[in-house]
């Protein structure tokens, strides 16, 4: 009876230990799950009027630029110059040999001289002309006389028919020779006019003598640059060939195009006065003065005169500079880290959620260590709100994040700071 009862008994007593071990078990503590938060960099706003800046890459040119060419064929006597010296005003740049110079100046003296003798000789034949012309015409009275007194001796048969016939030819002589000085006074106008007309051509001819003479010794016009040498001293050359030409070293201009969609801003800020300053980083400062009156599909070319610096730019260099346009009112420069789309930031909120905020994208700013950032606007953008700069590939309305400021420094408790590494573990799992 005993063994039938005894594995009972112990059945019975291993479901009491069970049962007691069961009721005196200590509680777990219950889970609750947390939802997790992305740490971020966070930039506090300040709106004020910045200006966006414009890159654009344009051509050195030398508008003032003079380029001397021969006045007449000569040789070269001097060139005291190089390329890429600099001049002073007034300095000798090149000159051609007097002996080619002066003989076709010599040659126009003595034709103005010779043409200044023939009008004088007309002056004094007209003068005379006038004198023997009373003269003349006495003679005319004294035969018309001559052949009345022999036809009246003629007709008392006192004389005969040759007698009359030299009175009258005598008269008609006398017509003759009044009639061509009379002619010769009617026409002193006219060649008096004719040899002036000749006098002038000689004047302007020795004037154009003068002329090459004096450009056959060219000096600087102002302090500038010499360039685009073509002789050297001892060549011959031909009347109108280059030598070459000297440009001013402060009156250099940057042409460079400017996008159809940025040209009417810039116009509107030029009719204000406002100054639209162009660099290139190496000090060189240039200031918008206008457009070019011609443009294509392209753009227009903008003019840009130099005024700072610039020592190293010469004619014909390609150059890359920022042109700052007009500022822009209640702006924010941020990284671009910061733009979704170029459409779009978000901001932190009180609850440390991420809340997307519509920005326009007016172009880069260039921060004092060089490095460029996006300058936007919004509507709803306003001071103090904080920006989320750190770019995260799951960014949406209302995620949880931390800012990087806000968290508390490591080792301050054990368990924070384990928690804080498993979440910059993760944080740099989304960010890579």
């Amino acid at each position: 009876m005993l063994r039938r009862l005894l594995p009972l008994l112990i059945l019975a007593l291993g479901v009491a230990a069970f049962l007691w071990l069961r009721a005196t078990r200590p509680e777990s503590p219950s889970v609750t799950p947390e939802e997790r938060s992305w740490r971020v960099e966070t930039l506090a706003a300040t709106l004020e009027p910045r200006a966006p800046i414009l890159p654009l890459y344009g051509e050195i040119i030398a508008p003032d630029m003079l380029t001397v060419t021969a006045p007449l064929a000569g040789r070269i006597a001097e060139r005291p110059v190089r390329e890429g010296q600099r001049v002073a005003r007034g300095e000798r740049l090149v000159a051609l040999d007097e002996a080619d110079v002066m003989p076709p100046l010599q040659q126009a003296e003595a034709e103005v001289a010779d043409r200044e003798a023939q009008v004088e000789n007309e002056r004094v034949r007209h003068e005379s002309d006038l004198d023997a012309v009373e003269r003349e015409r006495e003679l005319v009275d004294n035969a018309r006389r001559q052949l009345e007194r022999t036809r009246s001796l003629r007709a008392r048969n006192l004389a005969s028919q040759s007698d009359l016939d030299t009175a009258r030819n005598e008269l008609a002589r006398a017509r003759v020779t009044v009639a061509a000085r009379e002619r010769a006074i009617a026409e002193h106008p006219a060649r008096l006019r004719a040899l002036e007309a000749g006098l002038n051509r000689a004047q302007a001819s020795l004037a154009a003598a003068r002329r090459d003479a004096e450009r056959s010794r060219v000096d600087a016009p102002f302090d500038g640059i010499v360039t685009r040498i073509r002789v050297a001293p001892g060549d011959q050359v031909a009347a109108r060939s280059e030598l070459l030409s000297v440009y001013p070293e402060r009156g250099l201009e940057l042409r460079a195009r400017i996008p159809q969609r940025h040209q009417g801003e810039l116009l509107d800020a030029l009719s204000r006065g406002e100054r639209l300053v162009a660099t290139d980083g190496q000090g060189a400062r240039l200031v918008l003065t206008g457009l070019a009156g011609e443009g294509d599909p392209a753009g227009t070319e903008a003019i840009f005169r130099l005024e700072e610096g610039g020592e190293r730019l010469r004619p014909g260099s390609l150059v890359a500079v920022s042109l700052q346009r007009p500022k822009v009112p209640g702006s924010l420069a941020v990284p671009y880290s910061a733009l979704y789309g170029n459409e779009a930031l978000y901001l932190m909120d009180e609850a440390n959620r991420m809340q997307r905020l519509a920005v326009t994208h007016h172009g880069d700013v260039v921060r004092d260590d060089g490095e460029r950032w996006a300058l936007v606007s919004g509507k709803a953008l306003a001071d103090g709100d904080r920006v989320i700069v750190t770019h995260l590939p799951n960014a949406m309305q209302g995620l949880l994040v931390q800012s990087t400021s806000d968290e508390p420094a490591i080792g301050d408790e054990g368990d924070d700071s384990a928690g804080s590494v498993e979440e910059d573990d993760g944080h740099d799992e989304v960010a890579s």
